[in-house]
């Protein structure tokens, strides 16, 4: 799944630590969302979307 976290999170001027503090998960778990190597859980997407005040589509592409 293709996305757009890491330029939605360095836009905002967010760590990856601060960002995951605010979603509820590891920095880990946004290294590897970033990185594609993880695919969020529809949860974990409404989250980071609402966070960012933008729909889940503007963020992940499937």
């Amino acid at each position: 799944m293709e996305n757009k976290l890491k330029q939605y999170r360095q836009q905002r001027k967010l760590t990856q630590a601060e960002l995951a503090e605010a979603v509820g998960v590891t920095r880990q778990t946004i290294i590897a969302v970033e990185n594609n190597k993880y695919a969020p859980t529809l949860r974990l997407a409404l989250k980071i979307a609402a966070y960012f005040d933008v729909y889940v589509e503007e963020i992940f592409k499937l």
